[in-house]
């Protein structure tokens, strides 16, 4: 029994730390993804479902990001396109 309350305690901290290197970088699940070496639907699951429920305030924070990024990803895809065909 201690080794699932470990579990559950070691994915509390991973949501938290995801949430605040998400706000504190502004980064996006992706580039979080990258930076832990883990999936991206290991980071949005994380901290989409379980950090409301760890902490709220944190969420409301990551979520505002993630919203942000979602609104500035088809501007993200036109520079990467751009720099594809002009060779950078």
């Amino acid at each position: 029994m201690k080794s699932a309350v470990n579990l559950k305690k070691a994915l509390d901290v991973r949501c938290i730390k995801f949430g605040n290197y998400i706000v504190n970088n502004m980064t996006t699940v992706r580039a979080t993804a990258k930076k832990f070496g883990i999936s991206k639907s290991t980071v949005h699951k994380d901290v989409s479902v379980r950090l409301k429920k760890l902490d709220f305030n944190l969420y409301e924070k990551v979520h505002k990001v993630l919203e942000k990024n979602k609104r500035e990803r088809h501007i993200r895809g036109g520079i990467a396109t751009r720099k594809k065909y002009k060779g950078v």
